[in-house]
């Protein structure tokens, strides 16, 4: 009985090199340089008309380039409003939040994630759907309980008024605790190795200790993350300080923006000098922790 040879079915071919595709490459870096300029224009816009005169700033259609450089629009538009104290009214809330925000997410996300107790994930899922609630749904009841209760009501009941408005306190207590943060920390924490955890224990080191010792080290750009997206929320912050506050001695500088606006009225290349410098801050942060920002959210992904 012949048996029939097997033979090979692969046969080696010299491998074709690869020819880019030149007008494939081309067309997406023309879409991307088109959206990057869709969404960089309103930036060039806003700095352009800070340094034009009146009746540049306000022509129709407007120049691309100013006729001449009027850095003067800056010093006029700082001296109409006390924004040094604006400018620290707000760094101090901000950093206030941040530091709070984070505390309390590191140690809410450990729980979820590290530690195993009754009804973890039924606590973790209403705890995320606070996040789906916006922000206007609890507007009034965080306002009830920031401002004085009226004489003969019982403070504390229904809702406990705690007489902070118009104070720091009432811009820095709402936003020491995110759901988000809290999510996103949890999905870095869930990515560390068990075997850490063991090791960890061996060494008799508890909780508290393989936390500081070991998860946070390893966690930077997730806090970075967490740090940069909670100073951009309160350093944007309107509606809430606007509602809570009076005085400029606590106002933020969104606000003092807001009121420098009902000032200026139609002078716009003050208003864009104001926008300008108000802004500022908020890009240089960018600029510079741009790069924790897309590790720590690449880093901590999507994890049941």
């Amino acid at each position: 009985m012949n048996v029939p040879q097997v033979l090979p079915r692969a046969i080696a071919r010299p491998l074709r090199p690869r020819i880019p595709r030149i007008g494939s490459t081309v067309f997406k870096h023309l879409v991307l340089i088109l959206v990057g300029a869709v969404v960089a224009y309103p930036f060039y816009f806003m700095v352009t008309s800070s340094l034009k005169e009146f009746f540049e700033a306000t022509s129709t259609p407007p120049t691309l380039f100013p006729t001449s450089l009027h850095f003067e629009n800056y010093v006029d538009a700082w001296s109409r409003q006390p924004w040094g104290r604006f400018f620290a009214n707000t760094f101090f809330i901000a950093g206030a939040s941040v530091a709070g925000e984070i505390v309390t997410a590191v140690l809410a996300a450990y729980a979820f994630a590290q530690m195993n107790f009754r009804g973890k994930n039924v606590l973790f899922a209403l705890f995320l759907a606070t996040y789906m609630m916006p922000g206007e749904a609890t507007l009034i009841p965080n306002f009830v309980m920031m401002s004085k209760a009226p004489p003969g009501v019982n403070p504390f009941f229904p809702i406990p008024r705690l007489n902070l408005y118009d104070t720091y306190g009432a811009q820095i207590l709402p936003f020491l605790a995110s759901a988000f943060s809290v999510f996103l920390l949890r999905q870095q924490f869930l990515a560390i190795p068990k075997e850490l955890r063991d090791a960890a224990v061996i060494d008799g080191a508890g909780h508290l200790r393989f936390l500081w010792s070991v998860v946070l080290p390893i966690s930077v750009p997730a806090l970075v993350t967490v740090a940069i997206l909670s100073f951009y929320a309160s350093w944007n912050s309107f509606q809430w300080p606007f509602i809570v506050t009076s005085s400029e001695a606590v106002r933020p500088v969104q606000v003092g923006l807001n009121a420098f606006r009902a000032e200026a009225g139609s002078q716009y290349h003050l208003l864009m000098a104001a926008a300008s410098f108000v802004v500022a801050p908020i890009i240089l942060l960018y600029l510079v922790g741009q790069r924790f920002l897309v590790q720590g959210v690449a880093r901590t992904g999507i994890r049941g």
